[in-house]
């Protein structure tokens, strides 16, 4: 085992890391973003080699680990589908055992959180998980990143993680995996989460398995949610896999849409932020994703930034 290495480690929730590792987390990938725009060659992960397994669909998952692991020196092993749908050809067991053998780290964007977790206990390399139905722990990484990068940075510019405590994140519409997430990343990380969801789509704390309560806050009035938020939040109403229910969902979210009237509850410097993609006029107005609030571009970005430097914490442990 090489120096600074420790034992084998998967990320299949937020909750996988402590708060010392985001720091950490938060850290290098600060240093790597400012190597990438700078033009600096950085390949800490030549000669390993990730499998990306997609049973749903994606654009910012696939660009941000595929052109991240080619930035840092390794190579891309893509599977849809078509050409792999766990537990149908042949047990998840049995696939996780194979396919570990061959490679140096797996990400896998399914749907039952179920499947992954099969997965990961099976394998022999990291498993990091790109998007399930109850969570999705890279993307809330990205936007803490996001919003540490415009508001939590120490007189020395250097990400402050302590910047996180005590702030405010409001988010309104679906109670998904991203509100999950975002429930798990409070717990940890010291901020509340203000939640407010149509009737019927309330979050499940059993789901998002945060065991103190303080941490989040329920409002009936989405406006009332985002009185005094620090970040305003949302997501699509219809997540893929529940389109059968897109009708009703559009009729039971219509008060959801975040505003400038909604904005203006929160705090004057409040951001905004999507997870992508986003229709304009229904979770979102396009004066709020296409305003002066608005970070979702450095947000979608960020995935790629975070998510390698969390490949390489996975797979050489803490650099330096």
């Amino acid at each position: 085992m090489k120096p600074g290495m420790s034992l084998m480690r998967h990320y299949l929730q937020f909750k996988d890391l402590r708060a010392e590792e985001y720091a950490y987390l938060f850290d290098r990938a600060a240093s790597i973003k400012r190597r990438f725009k700078n033009y600096e060659r950085y390949q800490p992960l030549q000669d390993r080699t990730l499998a990306m397994i997609f049973e749903k669909a994606s654009t910012r998952t696939r660009v941000s680990f595929e052109a991240g692991m080619y930035q840092m020196g390794g190579s891309v092993v893509h599977l849809t589908t078509g050409d792999s749908q766990l537990g149908r050809a042949e047990p998840i067991e049995d696939s996780a055992r194979v396919i570990s053998r061959m490679v140096d780290l797996v990400m896998i964007r399914t749907y039952e959180q179920s499947k992954i977790e099969r997965f990961a206990a099976h394998s022999r390399v990291p498993v990091i998980n790109g998007l399930t139905n109850e969570y999705h722990p890279c993307q809330i990484l990205a936007d803490l990143f996001t919003f540490l990068e415009a508001r939590g940075m120490d007189r020395r510019g250097a990400i402050d993680l302590d910047a996180l405590k005590g702030r405010v994140v409001a988010w309104v519409g679906d109670g998904n995996n991203m509100a999950n997430t975002w429930l798990q990343a409070a717990e940890i990380l010291g901020f509340t989460v203000h939640v407010s969801t149509p009737s019927g789509y309330e979050i499940d704390p059993a789901v998002a398995g945060v065991k103190d309560a303080s941490c989040y806050k329920v409002f009936k009035d989405p406006h009332e949610a985002c009185a005094g938020a620090d970040l305003v939040t949302t997501d699509v109403w219809t997540s893929m896999g529940y389109e059968a229910e897109n009708e009703a969902r559009k009729a039971a979210f219509a008060n959801w849409c975040v505003d400038s009237a909604m904005m203006a509850r929160a705090k004057p410097d409040a951001l905004f932020m999507h997870c992508l993609p986003a229709h304009r006029g229904e979770e979102v107005a396009a004066e709020v994703i296409d305003g002066p609030q608005s970070v979702v571009w450095d947000e979608a970005e960020n995935r790629m930034h975070v998510q390698k430097a969390l490949m390489e914490y996975l797979l050489l442990g803490r650099i330096g």
